[in-house]
């Protein structure tokens, strides 16, 4: 059952924190919650259930501790050999797709040893939740790619290949109604990462029809921050994550002023509003895109067209 009394509320606890997902999701003792997750997410799409999670790298504090700049992923393998990359981004930064397909080809990759042949190859299937609205062109707060053919998607290069991206970006007090479209196992875990530190027991019991996995996820979020170690860790994480944060802004901003220079320069007076589309972009990758754009653009309406 859920605790009746929650830790003091002095602490801010926030189950989107990418340290304590690690510590959830990656502890060897929690691999019944693990294997919740990985349903809600595979039924979502019609996707039989798997039977086993075995973590593969189990979370340490202390080696974290040492070596704050590791990577905060759960990697996991089921009862057929399939391996799992699961990890919860806040906030996104310059090739983030890139540095995903990247995770995903390291541990593809690494199943190759001396004398290992091509058909023992096992699937690896990536699960990624993001905070922030991630291919916003796509309606669906729950995508999956695979690797398909131009002509014709329903042909697929191989099994091998899975990407699944959750958006909680999209859930919020007005956008709730997006989760209708969701299988309530996977909705269940969605709330508990969207609103596990916003509503109370009883809110939170009713909405997740009390499934024992996120009482228990509750009760893990409780215990995590009422740990003085790993509440300090977590809060050096945010400082550094918000600093991080600010000098991309900055980095961004300077950016987007130098275009907007350059484009005066060539063309005369720059629009406000493609001033404020130039100022709100914060991917320094695709500023430098737009940069190279503006060199290559005959006029400012064939620029403003690429950036629309």
């Amino acid at each position: 059952m859920m605790s009746k009394k929650r830790a003091k509320k002095e602490h801010v606890k926030d189950p989107k924190s990418d340290l304590f997902t690690a510590a959830l999701l990656g502890d060897p003792k929690n691999e019944s919650l693990l294997l919740s997750y990985i349903n809600g997410v595979f039924l979502d799409v019609g996707k039989a259930p798997i039977v086993t999670a075995t973590v593969l790298n189990p979370f340490n504090v202390k080696k974290y501790a040492e070596s704050k700049s590791i990577v905060l992923d759960v990697r996991a393998k089921d009862e057929r050999g399939r391996f799992f990359n699961l990890e919860i981004q806040n906030q996104y930064h310059d090739y983030f797709e890139n540095r995903i397909l990247y995770s995903w080809s390291d541990q593809y990759s690494s199943q190759i040893k001396a004398g290992a042949k091509y058909p023992e190859l096992r699937p690896v299937i990536s699960i990624v939740l993001t905070k922030f609205a991630l291919f916003p062109q796509l309606k669906n707060l729950h995508n999956v790619f695979r690797i398909t053919a131009h002509e014709d998607p329903d042909v697929v290069l191989t099994d091998d290949f899975e990407m699944h991206f959750l958006r909680l970006s999209d859930i919020s007090r007005d956008y709730i109604d997006k989760l209708e479209g969701i299988c309530s196992e996977l909705r269940r875990w969605l709330y508990f990462f969207a609103y596990g530190d916003k509503l109370s027991e009883v809110e939170m019991s009713s909405i997740t029809d009390n499934d024992p996995a996120i009482q228990q996820a509750f009760e893990q979020l409780d215990r995590f921050y009422a740990d003085p170690e790993l509440r300090e860790l977590d809060r050096q994480r945010r400082l550094a994550m918000f600093d991080q944060m600010v000098v991309n802004q900055e980095v961004a901003k300077g950016k987007a002023g130098t275009i907007i220079r350059f484009l005066t320069r060539r063309f005369g007076v720059v629009s406000q509003e493609v001033e404020s589309k130039l100022y709100a972009l914060r991917d320094v990758g695709q500023l430098d895109r737009l940069s190279d754009f503006a060199c290559d653009s005959h006029s400012l309406e064939e620029f403003t067209s690429h950036l629309r």
